[in-house]
């Protein structure tokens, strides 16, 4: 069923999506309704399909219904992560040229700053409150009719890169027709492949501002069924509300499975997951232990896709086929992949190199970024993301890491994710980070940065049980030579790690803290 305002429609009561902690129900008549208002209202301003809107604000009611709103205005329109500050927020407005900005009031201190250093943005506006310079997005909306405005087009999100490996970068891949009513890209895809449809109860626990959450519910909704937004992920809430409002669709990245596994046993026994029909994940590699573990608890419903927000192609693994590849994302769903050397020769089966797209691969850009844009693709028009993997006899990807996060040790390539997949599994660690640091003997050595599930266990005697369970689990050459406690490592709520903020600290070496060798 094409577009909400033909479901508001034929089922005006129906959800289009409730908000996991609050209740708030937003039903397809008011998501229609508000977002012609929206509409409406960036007519009013003298905004054009193709111009350019920015929003920053945590997960809560008005998030999906101004992303409808540019939708059917033609409005490329990007969120921006919750966690930026000033500059860094300041940075992505003028970058996007966004002629127009939404902000939140409980994000208010930022948004008061960011007014004070942006020049290019003619309209500021905030929901949930004002603050000074800024007009009220509820209180402007009210004064716009509800009727389609009368040039209707497509609209779409083009969103910033986390910035885990430098300045972030604006992701735009155009829509491939602009009738509003025309089915975005990933409805034909991976909605096809996961049974999105009227009947579905999507979970989403991830922040909208991300590339997933934010596209797998607007599909969903575009689709008809309905969506659960969490405010924040929370492990036991999440079963709850799966419980509670019969899910049948969900979305994860490993460390969320991670949260819930390290639940105790009777707070996961009380509630039924059994209406599960597919649990997506993605993002980031998943540990085999754990995935092992999540399919035996809610059954072979683990779906897994890999992909990026550039669009150049995608893999996907469903529970039984993962079974007999353990460890592997699938094989190519969209586009047909290729592992390329250093110097651009396509490698053998089973040898390790860089991922490729070719086929079917998206064309995008990244925005302004033209060398940036060029160097993604190869003389074959092959395209990659930077990801670092292998493919087996059958076809199926397996990865190994980011090639900016390869340690090169002793002339021994290592990659980080092996090591962390190893110990996210142990009992007292909450999360992980491995990187490589200088080492004038070496080059580089292998550094582990543990988040301890209690803090009181960050001590010499647990990091040395912790290295000598891990010595039965790695190769000597793969072993930490040093592992320090971290309250809290700076992972994002994507499930992407900051490692970046970490290896700054060590620059010229080690720590001197809580280290242990």
């Amino acid at each position: 069923m094409p577009h909400p305002r033909h479901t508001a429609a034929l089922y005006p009561h129906k959800p289009a999506y409730i908000m996991g902690d609050s209740g708030e129900m937003v039903t397809y008549r008011q998501l229609d309704q508000r977002s012609n208002q929206g509409a409406q209202l960036f007519r009013s301003l003298g905004l054009q399909a193709g111009d350019h809107i920015a929003l920053m604000m945590e997960n809560n009611p008005r998030f999906l219904e101004i992303c409808w709103a540019a939708q059917r205005s033609g409005l490329i329109y990007t969120p921006i992560s919750t966690h930026l500050k000033r500059d860094e927020t300041a940075y992505i407005l003028d970058n996007c040229g966004a002629s127009l900005f939404i902000g939140s009031h409980e994000l208010e201190a930022v948004a008061s700053d960011v007014k004070s250093v942006s020049s290019g943005v003619d309209h500021y506006y905030m929901v949930g409150g004002i603050s000074e310079g800024y007009e009220s997005w509820e209180e402007a909306l009210s004064l716009q009719p509800e009727t389609e405005i009368a040039d209707q087009e497509m609209g779409a999100a083009m969103l910033y890169s986390s910035g885990t490996t430098g300045q972030p970068k604006g992701v735009f891949v155009p829509p491939t027709d602009t009738d509003v009513d025309a089915a975005p890209g990933l409805a034909t895809t991976l909605g096809q492949a996961f049974g999105f449809a009227e009947e579905t109860v999507y979970l989403s626990p991830a922040p909208l501002y991300h590339a997933a959450p934010l596209y797998y519910n607007m599909m969903n909704i575009f689709q008809g069924g309905t969506s659960i937004v969490m405010q924040g992920f929370d492990p036991e809430r999440a079963l709850a509300l799966i419980d509670e409002h019969r899910v049948t669709h969900s979305q994860w990245v490993p460390i969320m499975f991670v949260r819930m596994l390290k639940l105790p046993d009777e707070v996961r026994a009380k509630y039924d997951v059994s209406s599960m029909q597919f649990a997506i994940h993605a993002a980031a590699p998943c540990p085999v232990e754990v995935k092992e573990k999540m399919i035996d608890w809610w059954g072979p419903v683990i779906v897994e896709y890999y992909a990026a927000s550039e669009g150049i192609g995608a893999t996907i693994i469903d529970s039984d086929a993962w079974l007999t590849h353990k460890g592997s994302v699938g094989p190519a769903f969209v586009g047909e992949l290729h592992i390329v050397d250093d110097e651009g020769n396509e490698l053998p089966t089973g040898e390790i190199g860089t991922i490729y797209f070719g086929g079917e691969a998206a064309t995008f850009t990244y925005h302004d970024e033209p060398e940036k844009t060029a160097g993604a693709y190869n003389d074959k028009g092959w395209a990659t993301t930077g990801d670092v993997g292998y493919v087996d006899e059958d076809g199926f990807l397996y990865l190994t890491d980011r090639k900016n996060f390869m340690i090169i040790s002793g002339g021994v390539n290592i990659y980080p994710q092996e090591i962390e997949n190893a110990l996210i599994s142990h009992e007292k660690i909450a999360d992980v980070a491995v990187f490589g640091i200088p080492c004038e003997e070496f080059g580089e050595k292998v550094q582990a940065v543990v988040e301890p599930m209690n803090w009181a266990d960050a001590t010499d005697e647990t990091a040395i049980e912790i290295m000598e369970w891990l010595r039965e689990r790695i190769s000597n050459i793969k072993l930490p030579r040093a592992l320090d406690f971290h309250p809290k490592l700076p992972r994002m709520d994507n499930g992407k790690l900051y490692k970046r903020h970490l290896m700054e600290e060590y620059k010229g070496g080690a720590r001197a803290d809580d280290k242990i060798d």
